[in-house]
């Protein structure tokens, strides 16, 4: 008896270990969204939970345009409502003047999605239909490009505006081995252990793609002294302990420690320049907020990496709050495939 006891505790154990392996291992692991995306030279993540729920009691819903309802209407999803999740790949075009701009994307969205609804409006605002891998891809007309929707999931949609299927049908099939805890494109398994835990917004890749101006990279009209092929790691993590704060930590990998000891004096000289250029700035919650931000603002160098930390405090998100309620913004995000800015 007692040895059958002790047998029945040891299979216990042994289980219990399993599980407590397995939980670890898929802590570690990336996002399923993010997993799903295909090869790409950027990756863009956004866990919009948690945003929201700091949010819930300021941010002001804004003023949908007639076509945005009428896809609200006929589908029921709301995307500022219903995204919860929202996984982008970024494609460097060869022809940057072509229908898609410099960049496409692919996108892994996740919420609360009622299927029936979205599936009609689809149907009907379809081209083209194609059966792949047991989804259904819809080929959507925007502006001169074609925008691929396939609904993979019961709370996930995949989209691409890639010129060939080969993304979407990626996003396909990497949907049939989402369980795989490392499964995943070649950038995000080079870089996700980079990524802190438990961040709420991450990017990767090169950090020229979005932002490059003439061989120059512009953020908000300034240039800064990163080279347009720099491969950047940037996250956005919850301070601990938990105060309502949020670390801020960006990695540039240079091509060689001379090339990080430049560009590290470089920085550190435009953190200190800003500091020096908002200090005089009226003493508002925005420009509080940043001085904080700038204030708390560090640039340091370990071989070939530059790593620039800061924190966003509190009152960063409450001015940002102050400001949205100030706005009366006429038009949201598109519906999949609507009409839509060129990148």
């Amino acid at each position: 008896m007692k040895r059958r006891t002790r047998r029945t505790l040891l299979v216990v154990a042994a289980v219990l270990v399993l599980l407590a392996v397995a939980v670890f291992l898929r802590s570690k692991a990336p996002p399923e969204a993010a997993r799903l995306l295909p090869e790409s030279d950027g990756i863009v993540y956004v866990n919009l939970r948690p945003i929201r729920t700091f949010f819930r009691k300021t941010l002001v819903p804004p003023r949908h345009d007639p076509d945005y309802q009428s896809f609200i209407d006929a589908t029921g999803v709301d995307w500022e409502r219903d995204l919860e999740q929202a996984a982008i790949a970024m494609h460097r075009m060869d022809d940057p003047n072509g229908p898609n701009g410099p960049v496409a994307y692919s996108m892994v969205l996740v919420g609360k999605i009622r299927g029936q609804g979205l599936r009609n409006w689809l149907d009907a605002h379809a081209t083209s239909r194609e059966s792949y891998g047991g989804a259904t891809i819809y080929s959507i007309p925007s502006d001169g490009r074609t925008v691929r929707v396939s609904q993979i999931g019961y709370d996930m949609v995949a989209v691409s505006n890639f010129p060939t299927t080969e993304k979407i049908h990626s996003i396909v099939d990497r949907h049939r081995t989402a369980a795989l805890p490392f499964s995943g494109s070649t950038l995000l398994s080079r870089h996700y252990d980079e990524i802190p835990l438990l961040s709420i917004a991450w990017g990767m890749g090169r950090i020229g793609l979005p932002f490059n101006e003439s061989g120059a990279i512009n953020v908000f009209g300034l240039q800064l002294p990163l080279q347009s092929d720099s491969t950047i790691v940037a996250s956005v993590s919850p301070e601990l302990p938990l105060a309502g704060a949020l670390r801020v930590r960006v990695v540039d990998e240079t091509a060689s420690e001379q090339a990080a000891e430049a560009q590290s004096s470089a920085l550190t000289n435009l953190v200190a320049l800003a500091r020096g250029v908002t200090e005089p700035l009226a003493d508002n919650p925005p420009n509080r907020a940043l001085k904080d931000l700038l204030k708390t603002a560090e640039v340091s160098r370990s071989h070939q990496r530059v790593v620039i930390k800061a924190t966003l405090p509190p009152s960063f998100f409450a001015s940002l709050a102050g400001e949205e309620k100030k706005l009366t913004p006429e038009t949201t995000p598109p519906a999949p495939g609507a009409s839509q800015p060129t990148e």
